[in-house]
């Protein structure tokens, strides 16, 4: 009783809320709200395998499946809670939102036989400046609901590139390009790894990564990001 009392009173002066709308959560809720949960704009990609987010590496890269949690549309609360985990330090809501989408991406067809998780890395420059990989923690949450290994060594970024904001597609891919490297490819040879990104736009940062991946005899490479911004 006196716990929760003092539970109750704590949540009044430091008020628990979510993450996409801002409302106080529930006892039962944690990070996103029950009714943000039911709002937020599923993509549902995970469960066709001709999905728009796959139709984006079509003659680019060779990926096996690929999905999004979310559709991203500028000004929603999808890009909030994305803004949240990449500016503001949030790293909980990357890590809540891989722990629920892990759970459709390990009850579908198309990505039950993933057997790593491998985030797109930071540039050590910026991971010093940040202070975390906001791919990581999403990529750390699936890994946990999905009761499947995360690799953050393997793949590496070894320049630092600039923002993808407001680039083109083709400049997007030229400011990506060759930036990545594979290391300890041995470990990857036959397996099938879940390649995690926060949002997609152009896919560009992804195909940059399958390029050096791909070589890796007999490796089979899915997709998987928070949301899917098409422009």
């Amino acid at each position: 009783m006196v716990m929760s009392l003092t539970e109750d009173f704590l949540s009044l002066v430091f008020p628990n809320n979510c993450a996409a709308c801002g409302n106080n959560l529930f006892e039962h809720e944690e990070v996103i709200c029950s009714l943000c949960e039911f709002h937020l704009p599923q993509t549902n990609y995970h469960m066709d395998y001709d999905n728009p987010v796959a139709a984006l590496f079509w003659g680019r890269a060779q990926v096996k499946s690929a999905a999004a949690y979310y559709h991203f549309n500028k000004g929603n609360r999808v890009q909030h809670l994305v803004h949240l985990l990449k500016y503001k330090g949030r790293c909980d809501v990357g890590i809540y939102l891989g722990r629920q989408y892990g759970q459709y991406l390990k009850n579908s067809p198309l990505f039950r036989s993933v057997q790593m998780i491998i985030p797109v890395p930071l540039h050590r420059s910026k991971l010093l400046k940040r202070g975390y990989n906001q791919s990581e923690q999403f990529a750390l949450g699936l890994s946990r609901s999905m009761n499947l290994p995360l690799n953050i060594t393997s793949l590496t970024r070894t320049q630092a590139s600039q923002t993808q904001t407001r680039k083109s597609r083709f400049n997007r891919w030229e400011n990506v390009s060759g930036i990545f490297e594979v290391s300890d490819s041995e470990s990857l040879i036959d397996k099938h790894i879940l390649l995690v990104d926060d949002v997609i736009t152009t896919g560009s940062t992804l195909e940059a990564c399958i390029t050096v991946l791909q070589t890796i005899p007999g490796i089979r490479i899915s997709v998987a990001a928070i949301a899917v911004a098409m422009i």
